[in-house]
């Protein structure tokens, strides 16, 4: 479980693949790395990943974690599109105490969505992400969104998509500052909302079917 609070942003160090898997490696600060084990789960760019080797050293200002990353979730996120000097958004799991500041993130991408427009208005930006039809109906106006891993608030919705405005907090901690038209983002909606709306929607289905 995550927060959707990006704690930084960690530099892609190696990408190979072999029989459909990915080893992904990264790069980020010691001061992320307390108490890592072998089975820890990070987040990267929002997806739920699970540390399956790691080099870090007493010294070291940075350290490194590995990760499997498997052909179902390179068919969803943008994990399969990294490379060698990449930045992706970089969140530990939460333990107890931890501060809820975004909103219970679970770590399991739903889709992808196309950035289709950016335009930035002095400080602040506005970003168009076009989604897959299917997953519109679970994005509500000022309803929580995660997008690469940020816990961020819905802008205007339509029939194709919705509106992110961002602040320069956003832009400069988290790789959305860094999205061009034309890139991708993974999209992870909210669990409420889903929850909700397959629930009532299963309700009115069998409603109808015993009518």
């Amino acid at each position: 479980m995550f927060t959707g609070i990006v704690q930084t942003q960690a530099t892609v160090i190696s990408t190979s693949q072999k029989d459909g898997v990915l080893k992904l490696g990264i790069s980020v600060g010691v001061e992320y790395l307390g108490h890592l084990d072998i089975g820890a789960s990070i987040a990267i760019n929002g997806c739920c990943l699970t540390v399956v080797e790691y080099e870090l050293n007493r010294h070291d200002v940075v350290g490194q974690v590995y990760f499997d990353v498997i052909d179902e979730t390179l068919g969803l996120t943008n994990l399969g599109a990294l490379s060698k000097g990449t930045q992706v958004n970089y969140e530990r799991s939460v333990s107890f105490g931890t501060e809820i500041g975004g909103h219970i993130v679970s770590g399991h991408i739903h889709c992808s969505a196309q950035a289709q427009h950016i335009s930035h208005e002095g400080d602040n930006c506005k970003i168009y992400l076009a989604l897959p039809t299917k997953w519109l109906k679970f994005i509500q106006y000022k309803g929580f969104i995660c997008v690469n891993g940020a816990s961020l608030t819905v802008g205007e919705v339509d029939e194709n998509g919705f509106w992110l405005h961002l602040i320069p907090e956003t832009l400069s901690i988290t790789n959305i500052g860094r999205l061009t038209e034309g890139g991708w983002v993974n999209i992870e909606v909210d669990q409420q909302t889903y929850t909700i709306v397959n629930t009532v929607e299963n309700y009115l289905r069998k409603q109808s079917l015993s009518e």
